[in-house]
């Protein structure tokens, strides 16, 4: 499956018997539903920011089950067809994000609209995520763990980078102390 913004517009190609390819607005909505079954309408090219919502989305594409006049199958879980409007996204199943919750989902989704039209992250751009990882130590590691299981691979860098910075120059006691760590001899 490759695919390729032109414009504003996905194009997912396919290899089949003849060549077919679909087009996705970048705007086109992909719903998204949280562990604490919060449904979110994000943006196609916020979304694929993760990997893992990406590769859902390929699945579908190449093994929907949805008979078209197009010359392949295909799931409208985006209204992928040009000729099947946005609205009709309202009745698709949403993607469950099993794993993370509303408010952490909402933080990451912010994260993955302001990095929507960067390139990979480069050093210069930490300044803004130092600022917005600037929360409690609980919410960094939610941050982290969902950046994990969504596969986005710059905002786990950049949490990474907030968590060493954080016990940069730290003695081992005090690294425990900051993270809560119990000490071997005390378990």
């Amino acid at each position: 499956m490759l695919y390729s913004l032109q414009s504003g517009i996905f194009v997912f190609y396919r290899v089949v018997a003849e060549p077919a390819f679909v087009v996705l607005s970048a705007k086109m909505p992909v719903k998204l539903v949280t562990s604490d079954n919060v449904v979110f309408d994000v943006d196609l090219e916020v979304a694929i920011q993760s990997v893992m919502i990406r590769d859902i989305l390929e699945d579908l594409i190449t093994d929907g089950t949805k008979e078209t006049n197009h010359p392949f199958p295909i799931v409208s879980l985006l209204s992928l067809l040009a000729d099947v409007g946005p609205e009709a996204a309202e009745d698709d199943e949403p993607i469950p994000l099993q794993y993370v919750n509303a408010d952490i989902l909402r933080k990451v989704l912010q994260w993955c609209t302001h990095h929507k039209d960067n390139a990979p992250q480069a050093d210069y751009k930490y300044a803004w995520d130092e600022e917005f990882l600037r929360v409690d130590q609980g919410t960094l590691i939610e941050i982290l763990m969902a950046a994990n299981y969504l596969d986005i691979e710059d905002l786990l860098d950049a949490c990474c980078k907030t968590i060493a910075n954080m016990i940069r120059g730290k003695k081992l006691k005090e690294i425990r102390k900051t993270f809560n760590i119990k000490s071997r001899r005390h378990r």
